[in-house]
């Protein structure tokens, strides 16, 4: 074993034994010292497990990775590992607390076998597909498993990852089975079943002060280890299942991919630019796969309580809608204070407030949340609304082939009764309106 993977194990088998009980020093430096075969601790353990208890107030279950690659950063790991290789670990505990492994509704996956079965693929193409080998990044385009598509934003660019066919029926039925029986918080709203935009916006309704703030690079910023620890801890899967699950439902950019991608002449541009290839190079959540906003949800839940937590202290309320976050109340929210402790939060969770986009709005001016008007209650703005009208009018009186504009006339119907839902989704007595104009236009 080099000495490079000899520590990698170690500090893996410390992280372990750190999680595996109590989150108290003095178990947890006993834990340790049990792991790695001492009698009695040496002191390097106890200024170890000091650091860890002052970076991690609450155990990080979720994240045994990330918590096993800081344990590697602490001066107690330094001066343990001074005198020659990190001592190996000859007691696992590998039995955590209920807290970390909890039993949830779904199927219960006990190995390999029971994964492929529920995803009807046997070994070999599930570890194709989990890509085991590593291969993503380099591989040609007829191999991998997801098409890269980069668009532009005024901010910079998105890479959006479509997972091709196959994988995709596979993350759905993760998706069902393994990630929808796991509550998320009260907080999130976005492609949460029951939610939807209005339930995001409407608690904001009325607000003396809507402050508006958005999570730069969000899908980016949950990498693979961290997805890894939450299906060990909140969906309580065992080591090798949560492993294979993990490498199904994230990915990594391809180097060829982002070569294509043009540099932004912009010197801020370019470091957003830097940034998001460094979070895109290493396993994250893809942005166009199924399973993404589920998964971002859950590693979203102490992010959630934390931000609950602080706008109650505000007086204000906080709701999150994917990587949009709105907090509405009094006027003290808009006088930036609780936007700079939101951005200390974000960047404690794993993730960066973009501030050109934070936004404080008071009820003086249009308060717009999610693209909906919650001044008063939640509304369409008044000029797309009208134009709604408009159109349903004039496809009644002087038919809908007279509006396509260009548009296509197979799919014309369609595009018009789905704004006529989404207005009706946002404020049903406007949408019930909207759609008596629309009763009256013949399609024929």
């Amino acid at each position: 074993m080099t000495a490079g993977r000899r520590a990698e194990v170690t500090a893996n088998g410390v992280a372990t034994a750190l999680l595996a009980g109590a989150w108290r020093r003095r178990e947890m430096v006993r834990r340790v010292a049990v792991a790695l075969g001492y009698a009695r601790a040496p002191r390097w353990v106890g200024t170890l497990v000091g650091e860890v208890l002052e970076a991690y107030r609450h155990p990080p279950a979720d994240r045994p990775r990330e918590l096993a690659l800081f344990v590697r950063t602490t001066g107690g790991w330094a001066r343990g590992t001074a005198s020659g290789p990190p001592p190996r670990v000859v007691r696992w505990a590998p039995v955590p607390t209920a807290v970390v492994r909890p039993r949830l509704p779904g199927p219960q996956l006990a190995d390999l076998d029971d994964l492929a079965r529920l995803l009807d693929l046997d070994q070999g193409e599930l570890a194709w597909f989990a890509d085991a080998r590593g291969l993503e990044r380099t591989a040609p385009e007829t191999l991998r498993h997801y098409r890269w598509q980069a668009v532009d934003r005024p901010a910079g660019v998105r890479l959006l990852a479509a997972p091709k066919p196959r994988l995709k029926e596979i993350q759905r039925r993760l998706l069902r089975h393994v990630l929808d029986p796991v509550p998320v918080h009260g907080a999130a709203h976005g492609c949460v079943p029951g939610r939807s935009v209005r339930t995001a916006a409407a608690p904001h309704a009325g607000a003396a002060v809507v402050l508006r703030m958005d999570l730069e690079h969000f899908f980016g910023s949950v990498p693979a280890p961290r997805v890894h620890g939450l299906l060990l801890g909140l969906a309580g899967l065992p080591e090798p299942v949560a492993h294979a699950v993990t490498g199904l439902v994230t990915t990594v950019l391809p180097a060829a991919v982002w070569r294509r991608v043009p540099l932004p002449g912009d010197v801020a541009a370019r470091e957003r630019h830097r940034r998001l290839g460094a979070r895109l190079a290493v396993p994250h959540l893809p942005q166009g796969a199924p399973t993404s906003p589920a998964l971002a949800n859950l590693v979203c839940f102490r992010l959630d309580r934390r931000l609950a937590a602080l706008a109650a202290r505000f007086g204000a309320t906080y709701t999150r809608y994917v990587d949009d976050l709105t907090f509405g109340g009094a006027p003290r929210v808009g006088r930036g204070r609780l936007a700079e402790l939101v951005g200390e939060v974000a960047r404690e969770e794993g993730f960066r407030v973009n501030a050109a986009k934070t936004r404080a709005i008071s009820s003086a001016r249009r308060q717009d949340v999610l693209g909906v008007v919650v001044n008063e209650h939640p509304a369409l703005p008044r000029r797309e609304r009208d134009a709604l009208r408009a159109l349903l009018h004039n496809c009644a009186t002087r038919g809908w082939a007279s509006q396509l504009r260009g548009r296509d006339p197979a799919t014309f119907r369609e595009h018009v009764l789905g704004r006529v839902a989404w207005a009706a989704s946002v404020d049903p007595a406007s949408g019930a309106r909207l759609r008596e104009l629309a009763d009256r236009i013949d399609w024929s």
